[in-house]
């Protein structure tokens, strides 16, 4: 239990503690038994679903296996230079054979959902056209498994893995085709898997896939294209989110509920006075005006317009229609704060404060630590756009993970980062917030895009020589929270 430890740090915490007592001589009113009494935490409601997350192409592998085409990712992740540490996906976790005993893990975890997604190219290798029967079969085979084990899937049908074939002809997303193809891939998933799968999410992280693929070049497809054609692209993705969510209404089973995932540009106000939080709520909304206000309002807001100008994409009303079909829920992937403001006199009425180099972040430099993100992102997102229905689609850390001399995995930096932001997910929920379920990412570590297998986000440790699965002790933690339903004190 205290290998590691020297007799010399024993010495040293024994004079500490012989200094302590005697700078605190005790009176007898000091000496005086504490109360043992302890306030039971905040519970969350009976029905909040605890879950957790993966993706297809971070996860799976079998890239070449019963009829898969290729995706963008195989594309990207094969070109040199475009990932950190030179790897691909082509075995990553093995989950496509190995999923039973995912699922196992999954129930060892003791939560009730599982989203997953589903690749695109495994059920129609060429993006359109003739389908292939044996890619859907893995996810039937997936949902029977989860099914039997209690958990409900919650699947998603786009995170990333566009068909290659789709970039080659059309431009992926650069064209409304890939929409159309999008919706008629949406229709037959809906009609094979809804009699069993109740919750769909259409596409994952906009904000993140087409910046970062289209507009910068960082992820597949590799793009760098001039911002008109950037915003035409994230209109396309919108439109294809709304012809799917139509498209499983009218081919999916009565009951089936859809939404979108996204990485809300996340905005704090930096002192909670009203009128920073009345500008966090404008930030929110023109921030975010380029996918999720457009969706959820079926029209893009003046200032959005009038700040891409010239570049403003090119749409119709009949799309815009389209675009803005009610949704069933709304799922936010939160990690930290995008932006801290503070109130301006001048239009449009918030001020972005610059962060300093000494924001603390996670062992990702990107994942800035700001537990009340996850507060206040839901809580405005739900005023705004009169949300009655949220998700935390993800919510989840990196850390180092190094296995100790006993075989555990101590990542206490990672149960740190989650006590605090569920903590302050609770505050949401306590105060009326409709965030109606949480999914922890990641539930084992995978291929992380861009950074390899140099990340680590799971709560699995995963050797990705031997495949096996070590639980980090955040399995624990969270297994409690769920135990609980709440916060442990």
């Amino acid at each position: 239990m205290f290998a590691g430890f020297s007799r010399r740090y024993f010495a040293k915490l024994a004079g500490l503690a012989a200094l302590g007592a005697a700078a605190g001589a005790k009176t007898a009113e000091d000496e005086a038994p504490a109360s043992t009494e302890r306030h039971a935490p905040a519970r969350f409601p009976k029905d909040f679903i605890w879950g957790t997350a993966t993706s297809s192409y971070q996860i799976e592998g079998a890239v070449d296996e019963d009829g898969r085409g290729k995706s963008v990712w195989d594309t990207f992740s094969h070109t040199p230079g475009k990932i950190e540490d030179g790897t691909t996906g082509d075995r990553a976790n093995e989950h496509y054979h190995r999923y039973k005993d995912d699922v196992r893990l999954i129930k060892a975890l003791g939560v009730k959902a599982y989203r997953f997604s589903i690749a695109w190219p495994r059920v129609f290798p060429e993006g359109s056209g003739r389908p292939n029967p044996r890619g859907l079969d893995f996810y039937s085979r997936l949902v029977d498994e989860l099914l039997a084990n209690g958990i409900e899937p919650y699947a998603t049908l786009y995170h990333w893995d566009l068909p290659q074939a789709l970039q080659d002809r059309f431009g992926g997303w650069q064209s409304s085709d890939t929409s159309k193809a999008f919706a008629d891939y949406a229709a037959y998933v809906a009609t094979r898997l809804t009699d069993r799968v109740k919750n769909i999410f259409t596409v994952n992280e906009v904000g993140r896939f087409v910046n970062f693929g289209y507009g910068w070049g960082i992820d597949a497809p590799g793009l760098k294209l001039p911002t008109a054609q950037l915003n035409q692209a994230r209109h396309h993705v919108a439109l294809a989110h709304g012809l799917a969510v139509q498209a499983i209404r009218a081919s999916g089973r009565a009951g089936t509920r859809v939404g979108a995932a996204e990485n809300i540009a996340a905005c704090v106000p930096a002192i909670a006075t009203p009128e920073n939080i009345r500008a966090a709520e404008i930030a929110t909304r023109e921030l975010n005006a380029g996918f999720l206000g457009v969706v959820l309002e079926g029209k893009y807001t003046d200032g959005f317009l009038a700040y891409a100008g010239a570049d403003a994409p090119k749409f119709t009303a009949e799309e815009l229609k389209i675009i803005g079909t009610p949704n069933d829920f709304v799922g936010l992937n939160i990690y930290a704060p995008q932006y801290y403001v503070t109130a301006s006199d001048r239009a449009p009425g918030f001020h972005v404060l610059p962060f300093p180099t000494s924001f603390p972040h996670m062992n990702s430099e990107w994942l800035r630590v700001g537990p009340e993100v996850i507060y206040w992102a839901p809580r405005i997102a739900a005023k705004i756009w009169n949300i009655d229905t949220i998700y935390i689609s993800e919510n989840g850390t990196s850390s180092e993970d190094k296995i100790a001399a006993d075989g555990q995995v101590y990542d206490l930096d990672r149960i740190m980062f989650l006590r605090n932001y569920l903590t302050q997910m609770q505050r949401a929920v306590i105060e009326g917030v409709p965030i109606r379920g949480y999914f922890l990412w990641s539930l084992m570590d995978n291929f992380e895009w861009i950074f390899g297998y140099g990340k680590r986000f799971g709560l699995y440790r995963v050797d990705f020589e031997t495949q096996a699965r070590v639980p980090k002790l955040s399995v624990a933690f969270y297994r409690d929270v769920i135990t609980r339903n709440a916060i442990g004190v």
